[in-house]
């Protein structure tokens, strides 16, 4: 006597024979694909368990050899601190500056196929100030990918998240003083963050802080700055960097930065490209072009093009050429050069850019204009705004650098530049407000003072304020912000 398989179904009273083999013939079909399938997850999960092992094996290499002093690249120095005063604030967001010591990942040097030696070494001397360089500070944004932690009175540049008792802006501000002083270091930032960033910067001149009245994206930013400073010097070099943004190895950054000025002499755009470490597709990429053939850059190139943010394939087989730098944005040029291709490209900007600058130090006079003007100034980025277009006519250079980057733009980003003992979470804020068992990964951001416990999670953002908590993974951290979004629509505001 045969047994019925649980998979037929019964046939019909006047289904013929044929009817009912070919249903179990397409019944076991589908058995087969949904096995075939079951061991291919199977596959996948093995390795990607696989992968994890090793990016974390890779890690705490990394992380050792650096705390024992064995660096891949180019060791940073420590820049002369320009006397601004240890961070101290009642803010939960800071950490005492007896923290330990931040595990930054070493800069590491990048071979371009193009090349047969990799980057030429670019003679710098740590004292010695650039004539004529200004440093242009853009701090904007609020931060939200970083929100409950940074806020739109106390965004991240503000914050100490580094646990080295200097805050993200302090840090930028202490790298870039060896170039251009006090005397040629500006701002720009917006009416909320003035008190504050004068309070961690009190070296900074009141005449060297442009506050725009509204945010209008980096090129209205720098414009403004490059609009001000031709008027007070025609000759003026500026060079533009993010007051948020992680750098490791401070020589590297700045021979990149001196010989950047030298190109931006010969009227080029310039931008700073970062050897990328994986295929990021959060970041914005440069294509190298031909080499610009100058004994003074021996590392410029022409770009060749801007690419927008890939995705994951697109941005490995960028990596596989050795032909592509991240874009972190960094921009260094004549300021009366840009203002040409502003107006060039954008002569509305420009020209509203150029009719504040007129006035500005009037400061009724700048009043008056910039409530006149500045509202209807475009909203838009320096890449799209001048950039992109400059570099197809070949007016923008690249220099390929060797120091550690990352803008820090959420929570996964944040947890790598953390110490962590091996498989353990990261912790932003007093280690003794953590308590875990049997927990993988993650960042625990303890700012409310009572005690964070986690049992048997792995990968998990958690952040305690004392006004909010919020708990993500770090896979789904970039898409804070629209948590941001939702609380502005259902009136939360007063927690942003």
């Amino acid at each position: 006597m045969s047994l019925a398989s649980p998979f037929t179904a019964p046939a019909a009273p006047h289904a013929p024979a044929n009817d009912h083999v070919g249903v179990e013939a397409m019944f076991r079909q589908i058995m087969d694909v949904v096995q075939k399938s079951t061991l291919e997850i199977s596959d996948l999960r093995q390795e990607c368990a696989e992968l994890r092992l090793a990016n974390q094996n890779l890690e705490r290499q990394i992380r050792e050899g650096f705390q024992n002093g064995n660096h891949l690249g180019t060791p940073g120095f420590t820049t002369p601190s320009p006397g601004s005063p240890q961070l101290r604030s009642k803010s939960p967001f800071l950490t005492p500056s007896s923290a330990p010591a931040l595990a930054v990942p070493p800069s590491v040097q990048v071979t371009s196929p193009q090349r047969e030696h990799g980057l030429t070494s670019f003679p710098f001397h740590p004292i010695r100030e650039i004539p004529g360089f200004f440093v242009v500070i853009p701090a904007g944004g609020a931060g939200t990918r970083l929100w409950p932690l940074s806020r739109e009175n106390h965004p991240k540049f503000l914050l100490d998240v580094t646990l080295q008792g200097r805050s993200l802006i302090q840090a930028t501000w202490d790298r870039l003083i060896p170039l251009s002083g006090p005397n040629r270091t500006a701002v720009v930032a917006g009416p909320a963050h003035v008190k504050s960033i004068h309070e961690q910067l009190p070296d900074l001149l009141p005449s060297l802080l442009f506050c725009e009245p509204g945010p209008k994206d980096s090129m209205a930013a720098i414009g403004l700055a490059a609009a001000i400073l031709v008027n007070r010097d025609p000759e003026a070099v500026i060079g533009s960097f993010a007051a948020d943004h992680m750098i490791s190895g401070d020589d590297a950054f700045l021979s990149a930065v001196s010989e950047a000025v030298q190109v931006a002499r010969k009227d080029y755009l310039v931008t700073i490209g970062i050897a990328p470490s994986h295929p990021s597709t959060g970041f914005g990429y440069v294509r190298l072009g031909d080499k610009l053939g100058m004994a003074e850059a021996p590392n410029a190139r022409l770009v060749s093009s801007f690419k927008e943010k890939p995705d994951a394939r697109t941005a490995a087989a960028y990596i596989a050429t050795g032909n592509y730098r991240w874009n972190a944005g960094m921009f260094v040029t004549k300021a009366k050069f840009l203002m040409s291709l502003l107006h060039e490209y954008k002569p509305e900007l420009g020209e509203g850019l150029t009719k504040i600058a007129a006035v500005w130090d009037d400061e009724t006079a700048r009043q008056k204009v910039l409530e006149e003007v500045w509202p209807g100034l475009e909203k838009i980025a320096i890449d799209n705004a001048v950039a992109e277009p400059a570099a197809l006519e070949g007016r923008v250079a690249v220099v390929p650098a060797t120091f550690g980057w990352d803008d820090v733009g959420d929570f996964s980003s944040l947890a790598e530049l953390l110490p962590a003992e091996a498989n353990q979470p990261r912790i932003l804020g007093d280690s003794r407000l953590v308590l875990t068992d049997q927990v993988a990964g993650g960042i625990v951001v303890p700012g409310s003072g009572r005690l964070v416990a986690c049992l048997g999670v792995d990968d998990l953002v958690i952040v305690d304020m004392p006004d909010t908590l919020l708990v993500t993974t770090r896979a789904r951290s970039q898409e804070v912000k629209k948590l941001v979004k939702k609380c502005k629509e259902q009136g939360w505001r007063s927690l942003l």
